[in-house]
C-alpha cells in the first residue's frame, strides 16, 4: 500500500508526483533507487547542491533523506517518507531541525513551510513489474509563508521534470546494471564457510 501523505501533509500548494513502472521485483527496484548519488542526477544534484550547501555528489538521495536538515517521517521495507521546515525560498540554511515525526505534523512556526517527499515501490499494472513513485508536497504555514513559497514557485515548476529525467531514471539505469550483472564467481568451500562464520558473528 502506497504510504498516507494525508496524514502528514493535507492541504499543500504544490504537489508533485512522478511514477514509473520497470520489469523488476519491488525489493530489486528499491533498492537501486537506493544506491542513486546526487552525481548520478547531474541537474537536479547540481539544484540540491545548491539549496542545501555542502552535500557530496556521491552521497546517495536515500541518505540524504535520513540525515538533517531532513526528518525521517516513515521508513518501511520500500517506502521512506522525509520532512523538512523552514523558509525554503531564502538563500540561507534556515531549516530547524526536528525532535520527532510527531513535530513536523504540528509544525506552526509563522513564515515557513512544511515539505514532505516521498519515495517508495508500489506493484505494477502487470506481473513481474515494479513501479518506482516518487512525490512532494508543499505547504506553507500561513500567509507569510505563501508569500516566501511564490519567489520559489517558478522555480519547482521549471525543475520538478528533472525528478523524472534524471532522478527515476538514474534508478532505472542502476535497475539494469543489477539485472545484468554477471554472477558471483563460486568461491571454495573454505572461504565459504569463513564468510558465513563472520557474519554469525557480527
Amino acid at each position: 500500500m502506497p504510504p498516507d501523505l494525508d496524514h502528514w501533509l493535507d492541504q499543500p500548494q504544490i504537489r508533485v508526483r512522478h511514477r514509473r513502472e520497470a520489469d523488476a521485483t519491488p525489493a530489486e527496484l528499491w533498492r537501486a533507487a537506493q544506491s542513486v548519488r546526487l552525481g548520478d542526477a547531474r541537474r537536479l544534484g547540481r539544484l540540491i547542491r545548491l539549496r542545501i550547501p555542502g552535500l557530496s555528489p556521491e552521497l546517495c538521495f536515500d541518505e540524504m533523506f535520513r540525515a538533517p536538515p531532513f526528518n525521517v517521517l516513515v521508513d518501511t521495507e520500500h517506502t521512506l517518507v522525509s520532512g523538512l521546515v523552514g523558509r525554503i525560498w531564502t538563500i540561507r540554511r534556515d531549516y530547524p531541525r526536528l525532535d520527532s515525526p510527531q513535530e513536523f505534523r504540528s509544525w506552526s512556526q509563522h513564515g515557513t513551510v512544511r515539505v514532505l517527499f516521498a519515495n517508495w515501490v508500489e506493484p505494477g499494472h502487470a506481473a513481474g513489474r515494479a513501479a518506482l513513485v516518487s512525490e512532494t508536497r508543499v505547504q506553507a504555514v500561513d500567509r507569510r509563508g505563501r508569500l516566501g513559497l511564490t519567489a520559489v514557485r517558478p522555480l519547482i515548476a521549471s525543475s520538478h521534470q528533472l525528478i523524472s529525467r534524471e532522478g527515476i531514471q538514474a534508478a532505472l539505469r542502476v535497475l539494469a546494471e543489477i539485472q545484468h550483472a554477471p554472477p558471483p564467481k563460486p568461491a571454495d568451500a573454505d572461504a565459504d564457510a569463513g564468510s558465513i562464520s563472520q557474519a554469525d558473528g557480527a
